[in-house]
């Protein structure tokens, strides 16, 4: 049984990070730090999980007490708690902030479907960010191919739930300001980029091609939804074979032949992928849950090939009927 510890205990990620663990029968949780809520019951602060635990926030994080720890903490802050903090030898640390996507620190980036053999043998992954996971999974087959233009845009327009922006409330995530309401940020400039565009170069040297990436805020809570389109020479079969072929092992990928939507994707650990030729042009649809395969799922199946479980373990996640 391997001993788990969270920091930042009071967010999403946090909660359906919880949500999974709890019910996982290779872990144990020793603790789940937060000082704003420390001493209180985590119902009290994740109240879907009523019934589910007896858990309470502790202000103590005994790092020395466990095999791995979760950092859920705020972009920026992961960096500041290890220098505040000292890192027992053993521990392994998977990290769901931004701070070491770069690779910095002896990091292995947490992309199971490109870095398996990486994984299983590091001792920190930075966990992907939740569109990065969708964009990447969408272009890596391609790139591994050698198949992403030489020259040209790639344009993808991802429109995210609520969730994405954490709990935290500020002008864009309150209800009455969400509701029935569409916009975009960040154009061309999202924080993403960087991640997906190491990715792809490891996977294709010499990548050049631009990518036009035009961030949506949803009306909805939970889930991403990218559309991807770029310039392609092959055929229907070509392009559906390679995708096939390349997922053919990652328990958490579908490419389905039929058009995919949001729903099938949301509360599940999957990201679906419908790919479509017409006319010279490829089109890459991609559904999942931002805070599952965008974030807490898919630390769980990083922490899951850690450990040498099988990944699927804890996550056959279901999604909604209707």
């Amino acid at each position: 049984m391997k001993k788990i510890g969270i920091i930042g205990g009071a967010g999403y990620t946090a909660g359906e990070l919880l949500r999974i663990l709890i019910n996982h029968p290779e872990v144990e949780i020793k603790f789940v730090h937060s000082t704003s809520n420390a001493g209180k019951k985590i119902t009290d602060v994740h109240g879907g999980l009523l019934g589910e635990t007896d858990l309470v926030f502790s202000d103590t994080h005994p790092l020395e007490d466990i095999d791995l720890l979760f950092l859920c903490t705020a972009h920026g802050d992961s960096k500041k708690f290890w220098e505040n903090n000292r890192r027992p030898d053993n521990l392994k640390v998977i990290d769901l902030a931004q701070d070491f996507r770069d690779e910095s620190e002896g990091y292995v980036y947490g992309l199971p479907e490109v870095n398996l053999s990486r994984i299983k043998n590091a001792d920190s992954i930075a966990n992907p960010g939740c569109f990065a996971t969708a964009i990447q999974l969408s272009l890596l087959p391609l790139a591994a191919a050698g198949l992403l233009p030489d020259k040209g845009d790639i344009n993808i327009t991802a429109i995210t739930g609520s969730t994405g922006a954490g709990v935290k409330p500020s002008a864009t995530t309150h209800f009455s300001w969400r509701n029935d309401n569409v916009s975009v940020y960040k154009p061309f400039t999202h924080q993403h980029l960087k991640e997906i565009t190491m990715t792809l170069s490891k996977e294709q040297p010499g990548f050049s091609s631009r990518l036009n990436f035009i961030p949506v805020r949803g009306d909805f809570p939970r889930g991403i939804y990218s559309v991807t389109t770029l310039d392609c020479n092959l055929s229907q079969e070509e392009v559906s074979e390679i995708y096939k072929k390349f997922y053919s092992n990652a328990p958490f990928v579908v490419v389905s032949d039929a058009p995919v939507d949001l729903k099938q994707a949301v509360n599940t650990n999957k990201a679906i992928i419908n790919v479509v030729v017409h006319d010279g042009k490829l089109l890459i649809t991609c559904a999942e849950d931002n805070l599952l395969k965008g974030a807490s799922g898919q630390a769980v199946q990083n922490m899951n090939i850690l450990f040498d479980i099988d990944q699927t373990t804890g996550l056959r996640l279901k999604p909604s009927a209707f």
